[in-house]
């Protein structure tokens, strides 16, 4: 996105919602419980994530309690705004959640939809390092509502894992899968592309790793260098080479091939979900990520955590990032909301297009500021855009060679 968005309004220590804030009901409401912990941070990482010996007073055997006390607060805010509705989706990030007690992660649900209410079907998603999920913590989590476990394979090769600062062992990804498809939650594996190091035959090989498990959704990311990651300071120090571009486009363009074959669809550049016939579906049950979809799509959700964001009916806050400031103000029965924005439409309209531009099922033309509709015909002519989706449906859908310079699309229809 072009640069960040104004900072707004301060957000009341009470959390309250504007007075004129106008609450759809009809929209769909997801949560976002983040986990702040991580045994080692990794050398690429730049999420809001503290190892022990950076809680500085966080305890992390309280944390469940703690955020268990923002969603009361969430409850009587949303409830005085007439904004509560049953969750559609729920997902535990980090971080690294799985290095909480399955039993915390289950109260943290509990209480979540207790407040909420949650829809018949929804999908409850939790994040894990391989090392962590064992037969007991699948019995905990599908026990208490959880119906999808998203493990962070990252690789299949051990000195690409040793680039990225990934600990956990190979082989315990393989017993991870086979806990949680025996317990019976989806599975969804995560890898990276493009570390130092690594050759298009190690991703190939990381490739057929994943299929080997056949999870039913598969997400394969680009290695992007963050500023302040020690990443970033060993490229700059010239001990490890900066990815190479035209090498991750290479490794993009052998995932897509093998998933598709394998019977994975791309649904988000980034994400490929398979289908799998089921009683009462016969097209098959849809196995991509609700969760992320609401985010692409625009829908409500409450982010819970250190970090966390909201957006709620075009509100966004984002709360303390330290755990310690975040448990201190909840502890004052505080809201732990740091500041709070409402975008203008030219923003919206930014933020529309950088999202849902990057889903198979395409951006709807209308959604683009007028002035700039016309540049979906340069789209096509460069072979970005779809044209039989574009004129017959009247949406941007990327071709794969649109899916590699995702961006330029968007500085197309946005500068």
């Amino acid at each position: 996105m072009a640069g960040p968005l104004p900072l707004g309004d301060p957000a009341p220590a009470d959390g309250r919602l504007p007075d004129d804030l106008a609450v759809d009901r009809a929209v769909p409401f997801s949560a976002y419980l983040h986990v702040p912990f991580c045994r080692v941070r990794c050398g690429y990482c730049d999420f809001n994530t503290y190892t022990a010996t950076e809680l500085r007073g966080a305890k992390q055997d309280e944390y469940a309690d703690t955020l268990i006390r923002e969603i009361a607060l969430a409850g009587a805010v949303l409830g005085e705004a007439d904004g509560i509705r049953p969750l559609d989706t729920v997902f535990f990030g980090g971080g690294t959640p799985t290095l909480l007690p399955a039993g915390d992660l289950a109260r943290m649900l509990t209480a979540a939809t207790s407040a909420f209410g949650i829809r018949d079907g929804a999908e409850v998603t939790v994040e894990a390092n391989p090392d962590t999920v064992t037969p007991e913590v699948v019995r905990t989590l599908l026990d208490a509502g959880v119906t999808r476990l998203s493990i962070g394979m990252q690789s299949a090769v051990p000195h690409v894992l040793a680039a990225l600062d990934r600990t956990h062992r190979p082989e315990n990804v393989r017993t991870a899968v086979d806990a949680a498809r025996d317990g019976g939650l989806d599975v969804s594996v995560d890898l990276i592309y493009g570390a130092p190091g690594e050759s298009l035959a190690d991703w190939e090989r990381s490739l057929d790793a994943a299929l080997d498990l056949e999870p039913d959704h598969i997400s394969a990311y680009a290695l992007i260098i963050e500023d302040g990651t020690k990443l970033a300071r060993q490229i700059r120090r010239g001990e490890v080479p900066a990815p190479d571009d035209d090498l991750q486009a290479d490794m993009y363009e052998v995932a897509d091939e093998r998933l598709g074959a394998a019977g994975y669809e791309w649904y988000e550049v980034s994400n490929w979900a398979r289908r799998s016939s089921g009683a009462g579906t016969p097209e098959g049950r849809d196995h991509r990520s609700r969760h992320n979809m609401a985010y692409w799509r625009g829908a409500d959700w409450w982010g819970f955590g250190p970090g966390a964001h909201s957006h709620v009916a075009g509100l966004r806050w984002w709360n303390v990032k330290h755990p310690a400031a975040y448990a201190q103000r909840l502890a004052l029965d505080e809201s732990p909301a740091a500041g709070r924005e409402r975008p203008d439409l030219e923003a919206r309209t930014l933020e529309r297009v950088l999202l849902q531009s990057r889903l198979a099922e395409g951006l709807p033309i209308d959604d683009i500021a007028e002035g700039r509709r016309d540049r979906v015909a340069e789209l096509i002519s460069d072979g970005l855009v779809d044209a039989a989706t574009a004129l017959r449906q009247r949406r941007v859908r990327l071709t794969l060679r649109g899916r590699l310079l995702a961006d330029a699309v968007v500085r197309a229809l946005t500068d």
